[in-house]
């Protein structure tokens, strides 16, 4: 867990610098520059942006795969839907292979 934490540490510091140094920042806007922010700000200590990153880090991937799941069975159930997503995709893609 230290190592872990002195990683994310290392990982938040680096995403600092690249802030300071961007020169449009909306292309770099992400929670944990949000998260940065509202360290400058006042709003959040250290501490609080580390553990949310490191939670962020720890829990999306389990969430994120039970999300899919359920997200592409009501897909399945629904097969309008699933044809207006298929349209969508081919919109948007055109003739490019999906990867």
């Amino acid at each position: 867990s230290k190592d872990l934490k002195g990683a994310m540490e290392i990982l938040i510091e680096q995403k600092r610098q690249k802030l300071s140094t961007v020169e449009k920042l909306d292309e770099h806007m992400d929670f944990a520059s949000q998260l940065i922010f509202a360290q400058n700000r006042g709003d959040l200590t250290a501490e609080n942006v580390n553990q949310c990153v490191l939670e962020m880090m720890i829990a999306a991937p389990d969430t994120l795969s039970v999300t899919l799941f359920f997200m592409l069975i009501l897909i399945a159930e629904h097969p309008t839907v699933e044809e207006e997503v298929m349209r969508e995709i081919e919109t948007v893609m055109g003739k490019q292979e999906l990867q």
